[in-house]
């Protein structure tokens, strides 16, 4: 990769296009190089509000992006410096995160989940025969390269990377996610590359069955499962796995780092070099259900602390726990929030934007995901009156939007209503007047018939008075020229009870708009 000359200015060389995605010091966006008319997309950093370390992490993550070059690795291609702005101009990914697309898949095999593990391991061993360990491995940062069948694996976000020369092991800092963090890392111990590939063994956990191997509501006995390599394989899911899926398994899930296969060696297992002969072929459909469930609690977990940050109505806690050298780490109860010794790390999706503060209500900011069958993951959302409350809370709001009354929706929703939509092209619109332009032009006006049905209503209870719900919304239509025509969309509204009624405060809607708005 030819380094760009000191003098270039970003805007001489491309033309900068749409928002992508927002973190609290840098914005994403499309971008095209004006002499080869290629896509890239760019992450502009706004230098003047980074403090001296987070400018010593950016360096390191550019510095970091440089040295890797490999087809299932999001490639840095530049990296321009400018007055008060750095910009890095990488690959444009197109395909989506790896465990959305597999929930969407008509088949899916162990064999399948054997290819995908092994362009994981191709990137991992790249990183590690480069001195880097990435320490932040996690479904959200395996995306596709396109929407194309067969499209290549990526592994993005190298914001907690760091250089390792050879196989040093040392302290280099509390960092990762907590489902995902390995023994020595939690035992405060040194460590290294085999801390990626734990990680790995909880990924290819995951895809062969739909749910995590270590999972507790309270996150110190999460850690506890995790330190002494606590997991299993149940029925009847497990009976169906070859023998070779689970050896590999336990080699990653080596709770003596030592011993822990590495990334060359796992590449070389039967089960990946030899997968048409080892890897089971059928379909596992079960395992898709299972993954559908837990996609869908990351989601909602990450709508609710983005909706805590945008409407400042929540917050949640960070358990501040003394090291041994008398510095703090901070440890947030939400289980896939990446944390990194004094700070939580800013990421750079609007879905997944950590925070800190005090809260009574935090411990309940959790994802629910057992670790056991996947009749237990699918555990009833429907137990309690007020669970039922909110389901029927939102089933008035969308009949409210249904029939086009804009005066009912303005009674169910909070007048500040904060909301990303498709139709704010990734922006967070704020208040009624966005919304009153549908109702007023589009809403009922270009169809004959409308009807909604909620799928998989997944209620959240944040203390008494704050709840989300995350579904997925079928509305089934008839045009002017009276053809029927069904729509899918994913959405997450969070409550908040004030003078005893509830309203809505916010939603996230995901997905292209049908002919007409919904809103």
């Amino acid at each position: 990769m030819a380094a760009p000359a000191a003098c270039t200015r970003f805007s001489d060389n491309y033309d900068l296009k749409e928002e992508l995605g927002k973190g609290a010091f840098s914005v994403v966006r499309r971008c095209v190089q004006k002499s080869t008319g290629l896509e890239f997309a760019a992450k502009i950093i706004n230098t003047k509000k980074l403090s001296a370390r987070d400018f010593q992490k950016l360096e390191r993550e550019a510095r970091i992006c440089r040295k890797l070059q490999h087809p299932n690795i999001v490639r840095l291609h530049d990296s321009i410096q400018e007055e008060h702005f750095h910009y890095l101009v990488f690959d444009l990914v197109t395909g989506g995160e790896l465990f959305e697309d597999i929930v969407a898949r008509e088949f899916y095999s162990e064999a399948d989940a054997s290819h995908c593990i092994q362009q994981i391991l191709e990137s991992v061993h790249h990183c590690h025969s480069n001195g880097v360990v990435h320490r932040d491995l996690k479904p959200e940062n395996l995306l596709l390269a396109s929407k194309a069948k067969g499209a290549a694996v990526k592994l993005a976000d190298f914001g907690l990377a760091i250089e390792v020369p050879g196989d040093q092991q040392a302290w280099f800092g509390f960092a990762g996610t907590p489902g995902y963090l390995s023994p020595e890392v939690l035992k405060k111990e040194p460590y290294g590359k085999p801390v990626d590939i734990w990680a790995c063994g909880v990924i290819l956990y995951i895809l062969l069955v739909g749910y995590p191997p270590f999972w507790d509501e309270d996150q110190h006995r999460l850690y506890a499962q995790i330190k002494i390599g606590a997991y299993d394989y149940p029925s009847p899911e497990w009976d169906t796995v070859t023998a070779e899926a689970k050896s590999l398994i336990n080699e990653m899930l080596t709770v003596n780092p030592s011993k822990r296969i590495t990334a060359s060696e796992a590449l070389k297992h039967p089960w990946i070099c030899q997968r048409e002969r080892v890897a089971s072929m059928v379909h596992r459909q079960e395992t898709v259900d299972c993954l559908k469930k837990f996609n869908a609690r990351r989601k909602l977990k990450g709508a609710i602390l983005t909706t805590m940050l945008a409407t400042r109505n929540f917050s949640s806690r960070s358990i501040i726990t003394k090291k041994g050298d008398g510095s703090q780490v901070k440890e947030s109860t939400d289980s896939s929030t990446t944390l990194e010794d004094d700070d939580i790390k800013d990421l750079e999706n609007s879905h997944y934007i950590p925070l800190t503060g005090e809260s009574d209500e935090a411990d309940e900011i959790r994802i629910v995901c057992p670790n056991k069958t996947c009749s237990q993951l699918s555990t009833s959302s429907y137990g309690s009156a007020r669970k039922q409350e909110i389901i029927k809370m939102t089933e008035q709001l969308i009949e409210a939007i249904n029939t086009g009354e804009y005066e009912a929706y303005t009674k169910i929703c909070d007048p500040h209503l904060t909301a990303f939509e498709p139709e704010a092209l990734g922006n967070l619109v704020e208040g009624m007047d966005f919304h009153k332009f549908y109702f007023d032009n589009v809403l009922g006006k270009n169809c004959k018939a409308l009807n909604t049905t909620i799928l998989n209503p997944h209620v959240h209870l944040m203390g008494d008075e704050a709840a989300c719900i995350a579904y997925v919304r079928l509305t089934q239509y008839m045009d002017k020229q009276g053809q029927a025509h069904t729509h899918q969309s994913e959405e997450t509204r969070v409550w908040h009870k004030r003078d005893n009624k509830w309203q809505n405060v916010h939603f996230h809607r995901s997905s292209v708009t049908p002919p007409f708005a919904m809103k």
